[in-house]
């Protein structure tokens, strides 16, 4: 394997920036060896190193230790969190539900279902997990309170219930297929308007806001 030393770990002159070929190369390696089946606590660094054809010092002249690196690593993995367009509450919700378990990733669908005993018994992987997550979970979070400011929702909903309750059926599905004979088909869509029944503040034009008319 050809060794990336040699250009990597060579003295920086003043301002000099890192090469991002080997950051990418570094984190490749990570991946891999999870899509491989190495466990989080089993994963050293020293066999990142080998995989990415680098030197230990490489890695840490970049990251401070694992956890650093594994958060960063899979955060590319998970790609960017899903932008609503701002058009309405419905349609934003829709967006960033169709987002939920689909990963720009292929390695992903072996990756994240593998860590879920390791984030359940161990606290900094938990912590680490909801680094991932958060900013996901925050995009939702101003939808929804874009909606209540909007008078699309209800003044009382409590968000960070709703939108567990929003993320949770779809991505049990698409992780688990937990019900096979509900299906993929238009799930967000689903999810959603069987949700404003009680989230709008006016259903009947919330779930169809291209269509309202006044009934008056």
């Amino acid at each position: 394997m050809t060794d990336m030393t040699t250009t990597a770990d060579a003295p920086r002159s003043p301002g000099r920036p890192r090469s991002t070929r080997v950051d990418e190369a570094i984190m490749e390696a990570t991946l891999d060896l999870l899509a491989e089946g190495s466990s989080i606590e089993a994963l050293s660094i020293e066999a990142i190193a080998a995989r990415a054809g680098v030197g230990k010092a490489t890695i840490y002249r970049r990251w401070s230790g694992k956890e650093a690196l594994i958060i960063d690593t899979l955060r590319t993995l998970k790609g960017p969190p899903a932008m609503p367009n701002g058009k309405n509450v419905r349609e934003d919700l829709v967006i960033l539900l169709n987002a939920v378990g689909h990963n720009p990733d292929a390695r992903a669908a072996s990756i994240f279902p593998c860590m879920m005993p390791t984030i359940q018994r161990d606290t900094s992987m938990h912590r680490l997990y909801q680094e991932i997550l958060e900013p996901r979970r925050q995009v939702m979070r101003d939808v929804l309170r874009r909606g209540i400011e909007r008078g699309e929702l209800r003044p009382d909903l409590d968000v960070e219930l709703t939108l567990s309750m929003l993320t949770a059926p779809v991505l049990l599905q698409r992780l688990l297929n937990w019900h096979p004979k509900l299906g993929d088909e238009n799930l967000p869509e689903r999810v959603v308007d069987a949700f404003f029944a009680g989230i709008a503040t006016n259903p009947g034009t919330a779930t169809n806001p291209g269509t309202a008319t006044n009934p008056g």
